[in-house]
């Protein structure tokens, strides 16, 4: 069957592959706020169901939801479900045609057929006689059903009669008349579920149903509840195991259903009918409190009966409560984290700390890193929290040291022995020694921890929060709660609790309101009055010490589980149970078995205790019963009388009753028990009362005695005569039967005993007739329990949607049950109660110590090593593995066998042989088993290389029973999702009509979460469960809410982004506390903290498998924004959030640079903005390096907007700035201290640049000055500070190198010094020499005339080749040898002259571009000084060491500084200036004209360092007169004009700026252009394969080394083609990435192509190299720095003169 999908379009997504589509209107109601309210279903397909092939059909048993929405979530989620007036289009309307056809009068015609057919079908009933009916009333059924099948009719067939007809045609014993029964009870449900529910329900409520139905016609009617409820909700619980609930429970489990049902229908039509006008607004609020209290105590009973039939409160009792969830759901907690207290068996002996808080009390790891860092110390212990490359989680050690690296915290582990690096996240403090206590693992410890918790002696962990995370969790903060509500039960509880009291029966009801009359002033009480009380909580402390008393075995169960007695009950006040008696009666089946097991294993010593005495005794006090049964049975007849009320008392406490049957599970050696207790068995079935007891809870324990293979013969035919006897007499428990596969057991106790078994072959007949049944039980149980799933998930969504308390008994407790298993870990120790080896059980502990390091090893002959397991009861093994190691050797195993059995003695079935690998690690023994085995055992048949001994390395099983959490957990966070994603869906339609909705979506936000997280703490039992319903409300309400939000419009700006300009705006104005604007500010701030403060726990990351290498050096210290931006959060919401902030940060520096770029003090304004945008997004994020990249790369697209020129202008303006900073931080004091700070906030905005194409100008100003401050007024330790601070925004490192030539010529210098002094040294040598030759040659001259002649022509020959090396050198070095014969004999103090070795690869060349010849510009003393540079630096290069390199040649240039002295004052001049001022040691005055014609220098360069000499502070006077128009220059006569007498005195030239729009800039833009039009050429040329980013900047340096080429004025002004370096291509490839014109591959990233056509400017080129032969050795420049030690130059007249000393 098939229907059509007609809102297609309209789709939900609610998982991977899942959607849900609007399907039709099933009816309306008015909401709690007065609006309509419209039901809608859903239908839920999954991926290539929904008709993506072309067909719009789907099948009609397809899951749905039904989901209450309003017209605002109708109109955003599906408006075509709308009408033109705005309704909502229904069936009915649909349909209004089709109804409309027939005619009243013809209406009325047939009604009064269908009357008469039903008197006539209950007389032709009556007169039925024999077991075949006749065909008459055959024929009128058949025509009733055709007439059923008409809708118009349905409400004809509500007659009573009808009903009466059913009834009798049900409980006939012909199988055709109750078939036709069923057809018009199908005809009749065909319409609509309100029908359906109303026939099906009106059946069931009929009086002594059960008393005219027998086996068959009960079956029939199950059978039709089966189908009935199967399209309602088909879900299924595939590998679960549901119990056996027999036909009498089940059909009682139907009726309660069926009622609740009626009663929803019943009140969601009370709804509908708010709005008619004959109905007050009193009775309708009457009417629908006394539905509420009936629904909620009807969904109270079905709850308990289904709580025991699935037999969930015997599992509750083992297990034992779990903890209640604790923080933020919405958080994600750490992995390793326990939702609760653990099992203390499980716990080994760990410490714990006193004082220092655990990471569970954190809501975020970064907020817990904190804590951590700032508490630890070095020598603290710490433990392991999480697993990290070498290091486990649990491992312990000692704190050593911390620093800025990653990780940054070094521990000392014991298990290594060695240090090693972990993450602050990742520790947990346990303190020094003395602050360390042992944790004890009792359990009662442990109980009063919790009880402890509950009290309230501790505050939760999420109500601290720092305050840079004030807003982190606004939902968890608890509401004020009123004082007088706190003195009374909630509405909820007091319902509960009224449960109970509707329970009693006769004078206990009557004394329980008795005691409500008498506190509640004598008040009557009937139902309205009871639904509405307000019960203090002393009185309702008084009524839960008086139900106890009052309440069946069943119903006190229920009271001691649910919330009001946990809460209230004696034993919440006394911290002791107050009814022990039953906690312990729930324990006893289980010991009285295990005890039966243990006595058969011991032969009893004395005769005159029987087995059945035993087991009394074993049982207690109520054990009396079983010796009463024995007693009342043993007679040749049963004695009414007595056996009676022993059964009226096992029915009300039927743990004897089950404890009697689950003996048979005993060992065969038990044969008298068991005969004994099969006789009393026997005599109980033949009492119709028996039949009450619940024999289906223990039939597991008859079958496991009929399964065994030991069982005796003689208990065997007992067992096999009573279960005939009991299948006989009740067919439900044949079907029991049947289901726990009694047909199998039976017919291989038949094999074994060759047949002779009496009435063996009569049961497993009557169990295999009953296969169909047992299937119609299992999908009646399926449906009954999905039934009560949908109801609980769609009271969760009406609570969700009215905010209105959950008022239903044991809802909680409900959902705790189908939670089980939600916290249930899948390891081994929660699998096996006990092992045990055959050898060395001292070293057992090895196998499940996770440890592959350690081992078990055997000690006993080849092939008797055995590993037993003991499992737990009802495990199923999922996963047996063995882990081993191949350098165990002879010790590995080779062969391995598993065996299966019931005990350790039943060990005969072998369930697997592995043969182990030689190679193998993990040995996988059993997987995926379909049977419980309580023992298992591993044999290790044989070992490798034909080994004695063995050794196992571990031991894993893995296998946690299938629980209903997987398939709850599906469907609450189904029901969930498509909540909130409609809802969110509905706010994003509003907040786009209304961009002022944002204001309010922090409250509804705020409310949603509160809500949910108040729901998590009431009703989810555990951790797992609430933060699964965490995650999916976060991700379907927050995540789409987001997306929508910042999500921008036709206008390119989103809501988000509009709220967050207006916060902007207003920013300043939200000051004052008492403005609009700070109400403003301050919901968008809570708003944006709400949506960015789930930060899930950071992971450990991946590393590789090789150990890290123990020194430092091999950590990774930089520090990546982008990965610390994006690593551990949730990456929509914050992809959303930080690229919408992005946005708006773009736009507000973008609409500042337009407007502001021209201002003479644009930097400090823009410093100032980018400030603000700092504290404002710290203000509306927190400090979450996502958000602070944003603002980066939103500051960077502002940038990247810019024209080149303007950008140009923009870097040029920080590089000016910076400068002056710099420059005027030498000033000193306050005002040097202040520069120093607006230099720091400058450097901060400016390392933006790093990556942009505009780091590219900002270097090349940036260059120019530092160059002239360096030259001008020397280094200092803040150059190197900058650059240090703001070296990744110059991409060719030009400043660094900069700075590097710096410390090589101060290294040049100090090697210069010691060339002078060898220098010195030799030339003193020299003189020595001559004078001892010339003593020598006057000694000898007595001596003879030959000799003289001899050594005089030896004397001349050596004179003449000193003379003639030296002649050879006297046109180029005439100076140098005066200056050093100065030098070497002036008495005076020579300048002390520094050279600076100035590179032109790194030193702009516009600075370096006006030469010195010191031959005609510098006096003498200190032109030798520079000539020996010379012969020193020439001298350097020509070392062996050098001689492949290129020769450099020296140049000197104007640039440097000098000190002169003039007078009592020191002046501080440039080289020029010292020039100029010497002239005025030989001359008066000097004209400016033969100044430039001396010089050489430009007229502008010459006139700048004039200016400051001429100045007030200068010593010059400028005159210009006729004959030297350019002016005169002489010095200033003191008299004139008074100046300073002594001190320093500063006339270096001010630093001159660059101007972007100059010739020089546009040289910038031709460059650029130029390298952009060579890339995109060289990318047009390869084609779509494109190039790698290498090759591509290759190619292109070369085609610019090559040509085509800039004109000559762009080669002049940029200098030679080496300007050009990859820096500049790469800045030029950025640039067209961000314009399109270039694109990356997907897959490689690396490889860029040619996108679209882009037209560039390109300026006219030639060729490079004009007809070179090769390149030019590359040029050094050079300046110098003079400094004196003395004033050896000072005139001696009375004019000043100038002397040089630096």
């Amino acid at each position: 069957m098939v229907g059509e999908l007609r809102y297609r379009e309209f789709r939900v997504p609610l998982g991977p592959g899942l959607h849900a589509y609007p399907e039709e209107l099933i009816r309306q109601r008015v909401g709690h706020d007065g609006h309509p309210e419209y039901q809608i279903r859903w239908l839920i397909l999954r991926r290539g169901d929904d008709g993506e092939g072309g067909s719009n059909h789907v099948d009609c048993k397809a899951e749905h939801i039904l989901l209450w929405m309003s017209n605002d979530e109708i109109y955003a989620n599906c408006h075509k479900m709308l009408g033109e007036d705005g309704q909502v289009i229904g069936p009915s309307q649909e349909t209004a045609g089709e109804a409309g056809a027939l005619d009243k009068s013809v209406l009325g015609e047939m009604e009064t057929d269908v009357k008469s057919l039903i008197q006539r079908a209950l007389r032709q009933l009556e007169e039925c006689v024999g077991t075949i009916p006749p065909a008459p009333l055959l024929h009128t059924v058949h025509v009733l059903s055709a007439y059923a099948s008409i809708e118009p009719l349905t409400g004809v067939f509500k007659d009573p009669r009808v009903l009466d007809l059913l009834m009798h045609m049900l409980s006939s014993p012909d199988y055709q008349i109750r078939w036709s029964a069923g057809r018009m009870i199908q005809a009749l449900a065909s319409h609509d579920a309100g029908t359906r529910t109303q026939i099906l329900f009106s059946l069931s409520q009929q009086e002594a149903i059960e008393k005219h139905l027998d086996f068959d016609s009960r079956c029939a009617l199950l059978a039709l509840f089966a189908q009935a409820t199967l399209s309602e909700h088909p879900m299924s619980f595939e590998g679960i195991q549901l119990p056996q609930v027999p036909g009498r429970l089940l059909f009682s489990l139907v009726k309660r259903y069926l009622h609740v049902t009626f009663l929803l229908d019943q009140l969601n039509d009370t709804a509908a009918e708010a709005g008619a006008p004959n109905s007050t607004p009193e009775e309708l609020s009457g009417e629908r409190g006394r539905l509420e209290l009936e629904f909620s105590m009807a969904m109270g009973t079905l709850i308990s009966e289904l709580v025991q039939a699935m037999r969930w409160d015997q599992a509750w009792s083992r297990q034992g409560p779990s903890g209640q969830p604790s923080g933020s759901i919405f958080q994600p907690q750490p992995v390793d984290e326990g939702p609760g207290l653990p099992p203390a068996q499980a716990l080994p002996s760990r410490r714990r700390s006193r004082r220092f808080r655990p990471r569970s009390e954190f809501a975020s790891g970064n907020t817990y890193a904190l804590y951590v860092r700032d508490a630890l110390q070095p020598g603290m212990r710490v433990r392991m929290l999480d697993d990290y490359e070498e290091i486990s989680a649990g491992d312990e050690g000692e704190f050593r040291q911390s620093n800025n690296g990653v990780p940054p915290v070094q521990v000392l582990w014991e298990s290594t022995g060695r240090t090693y690096w972990v993450h602050w996240h990742m520790l947990e403090i346990l303190g020094f020694e003395e602050d360390i206590e042992n944790m004890v693992e009792a359990a009662d410890e442990y109980q009063g921890a919790a009880v402890s918790a509950a009290v309230g002696t501790a505050l939760p962990s999420w109500r601290w929060k720092p305050m840079t995370e004030l807003y982190a969790v606004p939902y968890v903060l608890p509401e004020d709660e009123d004082a007088e509500e706190s003195e009374h039960l909630t509405q909820a509880e007091w319902w509960e609790l009224l449960f109970f009291i509707k329970k009693l029966d006769g004078p206990d009801h009557q004394e329980v309101l008795q005691i409500l009359q008498e506190n509640l002033d004598g008040e009557v009480l009937d139902d309205e009055v009871l639904a509405e009380l307000a019960v203090p909580t002393e009185l309702a402390q008084d009524l839960l010490l008086a139900l106890p008393q009052r309440l069946d075995d069943s119903a006190l169960r229920d009271l001691l589980n649910c919330r009001v007695y946990r809460k209230y009950g004696p034993e919440a006040l006394a911290g002791q149970p107050a009814h022990p008696s039953l906690l312990e009666a729930q324990a006893q089946p289980q010991e009285s078995a295990d005890a039966a097991r243990v006595e058969a294993k011991e032969a009893p010593t004395q005769g005159s205790n029987t087995p059945l005495q035993r087991l009394a005794e074993g049982f207690g006090p109520a054990g009396k019963i079983f010796l009463d049964l024995e007693g009342a049975f043993r007679s040749e007849g049963p004695r009414q009388g007595e056996a009676k009320p022993l059964l009226l008392q096992l029915q009300r406490q039927p743990q004897p009753f089950l404890v009697l049957m689950r003996s048979l599970d005993t060992p065969a050696a038990n044969k008298p028990l068991h005969l004994a207790v099969l006789r009393i068995l026997m005599q109980l079935v033949d009492f119709p009362e028996a039949l009450l007891l619940p024999w289906h809870e223990a039939m597991d324990a008859c079958m496991a005695c009929l399964r065994s293979p030991n069982t005796d013969r003689e208990v065997l035919q007992e067992l096999i005569l009573f279960l005939h006897r009991l299948a006989s007499v009740s067919r439900d428990y044949a079907v029991v039967l049947n289901q726990l596969g009694a047909r199998d057991a039976i017919s291989k106790a038949l094999e074994k005993h060759l047949g002779k078994l009496e009435l063996a072959q009569e049961l497993r007949d009557m169990v295999f007739k009953c296969e169909k049944h047992a299937h119609l039980y299992r999908k009646l149980t399926t449906n009954i329990l999905g039934g009560c799933i949908q109801m609980v998930l769609g009271q969760i969504e009406d609570h969700r949607r009215t905010h209105r308390p959950i008022n239903i008994p044991f809802f909680d407790v409900f959902l705790r049950y189908l939670c089980q298993g939600s916290s249930m870990e899948v390891k081994e120790d929660k699998c096996w109660e006990k092992m045990e080896v055959s050898s060395n059980p001292h070293r057992a502990s090895k196998l499940t110590d996770r440890n592959p390091k350690t081992y078990w090893e055997s000690n006993g002959s080849a092939g008797s090593h055995r590993i037993t397991l003991h499992m737990q009861q009802g495990t199923l093994i999922r996963q047996l593995a063995l882990l081993v190691a191949s350098e165990d050797l002879s010790y590995m195993p080779a062969r391995v066998v598993v065996f299966g059995g019931d005990s350790a003695t039943s060990l005969n079935t072998e369930l697997n042989s592995v043969n182990v690998m030689p190679s193998a690690s993990r040995v996988v023994l059993l997987e995926n088993l379909s049977c419980v085995w309580p023992v298992i055992q591993i044999r290790i048949k044989r070992c490798q290389q034909g080994g004695i001994d063995t050794r196992i390395r571990g031991l894993e099983v893995l296998g946690p029973k299938p629980t209903f959490w997987p398939v709850f957990r599906e469907q609450l966070c189904r029901h969930t999702r498509l909540f909130y994603m409609v809802r969110a869906q509905a706010w994003s339609q509003e907040i786009a009509e209304d961009r002022r909705g944002l204001l309010h979506l922090s409250s509804r936000l705020n409310g949603a979460l509160r809500h949910e997280q108040n729901f998590a703490s009431h009703f989810l039992p555990d951790e797992e469960a609430a933060q699964a319903l965490g995650k999916t409300c976060w991700e379907a309400l927050v995540s789409p809410l987001v997306q929508n939000i910042t999500c921008p419009d036709e206008e390119g700006v989103s809501p988000l982004g509009w709220l967050l300009d207006q916060y902007l705006e207003c920013r300043e104005a939200a000051h004052n506390p008492q403005s609009r604007a700070a109400a403003f500010s301050s919901r968008v701030r809570r708003l944006t903290h709400l949506l960015v403060h789930v930060e899930p726990c950071e992971a450990p990351p991946a590393v590789a498998a090789s150990p890290r290498p123990m020194s430092t050096e091999g950590r990774n210290r930089s520090h990546d924004w982008s990965s610390l931006a994006t690593r551990g959060l949730p990456s929509s919401i914050m992809r959303n959030l930080t690229r919408c902030w992005r946005a708006v940060v773009e736009q507000q520096v973008h609409s500042f640079l337009t407007s502001r770029w021209r201002d003479d003090d644009f930097v400090p304004r823009y410093c100032e903005h980018f400030s603000n945008l700092q504290k404002a997004s710290s203000e509306l994020f927190g400090p979450r390096a996502a958000f602070l990249l944003a603002l980066q790369n939103g500051c960077a697209g502002a940038l990247l907007k810019l024209p080149f020129l303007r950008a140009a202008h923009v870097s040029e303006q920080f590089a000016r700035h910076i400068d002056q900073r710099i420059q005027g931080s030498r000033i000193g004091g306050a005002r040097g201290m202040e520069m120093l700070a607006q230099l720091q906030r400058c450097l901060e905005t400016v390392l933006i640049f790093s990556g942009l194409e505009i780091a590219t100008t900002f270097e090349h100003y940036y260059q120019h000055y530092m160059a002239d401050r360096l030259l001008g007024v020397g280094s200092s330790w803040l150059e190197g500070a900058v650059l240090e601070q703001i070296g990744p925004c110059f991409p060719n490192r030009l400043p660094q190198e900069m700075l590097r030539s710096l410390s090589t010529s101060e290294e040049l210098q100090r090697q210069f010094h010691v060339y002078q002094l060898q220098r010195l040294d030799q030339e003193l040598l020299k003189l020595e020499d001559t004078e001892k030759k010339i003593q020598v040659s006057r000694d000898a001259s007595a001596s003879g005339r030959g000799h003289e002649r001899g050594t005089g022509e030896e004397a001349e020959l050596e004179a003449g080749a000193v003379e003639a090396a030296a002649a050879a050198g006297v046109a180029g070095e005439e100076e140098e040898e005066e200056d050093e014969s100065e030098d070497l004999y002036y008495e005076g103090a020579m300048p002390e002259v520094s050279v600076l070795v100035l590179s032109p690869r790194c030193w702009p060349t516009a600075s370096i571009c006006h030469t010195l010849n010191p031959r005609t510009c510098l006096p003498a003393y200190l032109r030798g000084t520079l000539n020996r540079y010379s012969n020193f630096y020439n001298k350097r290069q020509s070392y062996p060491a050098l001689e492949r390199a290129l020769q450099r040649r020296l140049q000197w240039t104007w640039l440097g500084r000098a000190e002169l002295q003039f007078g009592d004052q020191t002046l501080h001049v440039s080289t020029v200036q010292m020039w100029l001022l010497l002239h005025f040691n030989e001359l008066k005055a000097v004209s400016v004209e033969s100044l430039l014609a001396h010089s050489g220098l430009p007229p502008d360069v010459l006139n700048q360092a004039i200016g400051p000499l001429t100045s007030s502070r200068g010593p010059l006077d400028l005159d210009e007169t006729k004959d030297t128009p350019a002016g005169l220059l002489k010095i200033r006569d003191s008299s004139e004009e008074p100046r300073p007498r002594r001190g320093n005195v500063w006339l270096i030239p001010a630093q001159t700026y660059l101007k972007a729009e100059d010739e020089e800039g546009r040289n910038l833009e031709k460059r650029r252009n130029l390298l952009n039009c060579l890339i995109v050429r060289i990318l047009k040329a390869h084609g779509d394969e494109g190039l790698h980013i290498d090759q591509l900047v290759c190619l292109v340096l070369e085609a610019w080394q090559k040509g085509p080429c800039p004109p000559r004025g762009l080669v002049s002004s940029l200098g030679r083609g080496s300007t050009c370096g990859s820096a500049d291509v790469l800045s030029c490839i950025l640039h067209l990435l961000g314009k399109g014109t270039v694109r990356r591959q997907d897959d490689r990233p690396q490889m860029l192509s040619y996108a679209v056509p882009m037209t560039v400017m390109e300026p006219h080129t030639e060729s490079l190299n004009p007809g070179s032969l090769g390149p030019n050795p590359p040029l050094t420049f050079h300046t110098l720095q003079i400094r004196s030690r003395g004033v050896p130059y000072a005139s001696c007249t009375s004019t000043q003169s100038f002397s040089t000393f630096r």
